[in-house]
């Protein structure tokens, strides 16, 4: 898990592609400073696994799914990525709850200045990410834990701080750049709850150890959340 708190600016060394399958090695330090094998490091808001470490480079795959559903695709040696590790159990948790697992891309609709900010609007290429997106919320952006300023059906716009820009390769996306989308998984764990239709013996209630009925099916109801005690 992850915080969405950037931890340094990498740079892709280099990448091989074979099919949907890529591997890619990435300069960083502060990252590497206590890494392993094994260890998890996001990049560019994708949880990824280190492979291999050399000198003040790492090496991870990237597996079909991620590489259809990130812009890790669209990396060139040179560009600047997000890195973070994985939060430690005793650390401060400045950001939201990031597990990097993008569910989607964006484009970058336009880059504006207000005052001290710079204000991004952001069109998901699946726009059904938008019922997750709502205003004061929390989202990530290649990594990045940001707060949503506004959002309609199809668009969402963020106001990113001066430190934020500087301190992450945010600083260097425009308007057509491509971004990964992670949104809150809280959202999406209570969407999934009210619409989920289980196929426990063709949909009917099944019986709780107290007697009471649990919606195996069908998903939350007023009157199930009323009969469990809720209001």
């Amino acid at each position: 898990m992850f915080t969405g708190l950037i931890e340094e600016i990498g740079a892709l060394k280099r990448s091989y592609k074979q099919g949907e399958a890529m591997m890619l090695t990435i300069e960083g330090a502060k990252v590497l400073s206590d890494a392993a094998i094994g260890d998890s490091i996001a990049v560019n808001g994708v949880c990824l696994t280190v492979t291999e470490v050399s000198g003040s480079a790492f090496t991870v795959d990237v597996m079909p799914q991620t590489y259809r559903h990130t812009n890790l695709k669209d990396l060139r040696p040179g560009e600047r990525v997000n890195l973070e590790r994985a939060m430690q159990a005793g650390g401060r948790f400045g950001g939201h709850i990031v597990q990097g697992h993008v569910d989607g891309t964006g484009a970058i609709i336009s880059r504006t200045t207000d005052a001290n900010a710079v204000v991004f609007t952001i069109s998901p290429h699946d726009t059904s990410l938008m019922r997750y997106v709502i205003p004061q919320g929390s989202v990530t952006l290649d990594g990045i834990s940001l707060t949503v300023v506004a959002a309609d059906k199809n668009n969402f716009k963020v106001s990113i701080i001066p430190h934020t820009l500087r301190e992450t390769a945010l600083q260097h996306k425009q308007a057509g750049s491509v971004i990964n989308i992670e949104c809150d998984v809280l959202g999406k764990y209570v969407d999934h709850l009210l619409h989920f239709k289980g196929e426990n013996h063709g949909n009917h209630e099944a019986s709780g150890q107290d007697g009471k009925s649990s919606k195996a099916a069908g998903g939350l109801t007023a009157a199930f959340l009323a009969e469990n005690g809720f209001f």
